[in-house]
């Protein structure tokens, strides 16, 4: 059995490892740099980062890619209107309201 447990630990640490698991890491990273300052001007940083959470979680790839792209740069009206269409999906919401968050968006 441990064995069993130890083969399926290193199958799933090592497929974290491939060179399109370490990209989306990196966008995904750079989408969270991108949407936490915009979900903080609206509540305390702790509920953004859980916020931000929810948001970078229910997006899709293609819209990960798009959020990430304006790394390093204020955040603006597109960026703010992607954000907002990601908060206000029902599978986001539902992340919100289970952290204790009412948000639907900058």
């Amino acid at each position: 059995m441990s064995r069993l447990l130890i083969a399926l630990c290193a199958t799933a640490i090592a497929s974290a490892c491939t060179p399109q698991g370490l990209a989306d890491d990196v966008t995904r990273r750079a989408a969270v740099s991108v949407v936490q300052p915009v979900a903080a001007q609206d509540m305390a940083a702790p509920l953004a980062v859980k916020a931000t959470d929810c948001v970078t979680r229910h997006a899709s790839p293609a819209e990960l890619q798009a959020l990430a792209r304006d790394v390093g740069t204020v955040a603006g009206t597109l960026t703010e209107a992607n954000i907002r269409a990601i908060a206000i999906r029902p599978a986001t919401q539902n992340c919100l309201a289970a952290n204790g968050i009412v948000w639907s968006g900058p």
